[in-house]
């Protein structure tokens, strides 16, 4: 801790140390998900490795950090992801397993419902016959 009370995080443990202390061993991202995960992870918590099986909270993250990375996935996957669902499955595997649940769940664009267009001239018309009060 420094001075004002906030954690020094120069005197923290590396990430190899860190595993030893939660009593993890390092496991590497398997699918591209877990990797796009992995990415904004060691990103965000200012690491340059973490397990699939490390939880986030465990490895220093905290609320606000999981906003960014929350934002961060809606932003790639396309997806809505609550920030709720994030601490309900706070590690790389679990987390990233709901994303491509979700991802295979959600419309393509084929299968989205189609907009009707309305052309210029209906507009005009419609609005014509609300000024004239037809």
């Amino acid at each position: 801790m420094t001075p004002n009370g906030k954690i020094d995080r120069k005197a923290l443990p590396a990430v190899e140390e860190a595993n030893l202390v939660l009593g993890t061993t390092y496991v590497a991202p398997e699918t591209d998900t877990e990797q796009k995960v992995a990415e904004i992870w060691k990103q965000v918590l200012g690491t340059e490795q973490v397990s699939i099986h490390d939880n986030f909270f465990a490895l220093g993250g905290h609320s606000l950090l999981a906003t960014q990375v929350v934002s961060q996935l809606r932003v790639i996957f396309q997806i809505e992801l609550p920030l709720r669902k994030f601490f309900e499955t706070p590690t790389i595997h679990e987390l990233a397993k709901y994303l491509e649940e979700q991802s295979q769940m959600a419309p393509t664009s084929s299968q989205a419902p189609a907009m009707k267009r309305v052309s210029r001239d209906k507009h005009r018309v419609k609005g014509k016959n609300i000024t004239k009060g037809n």
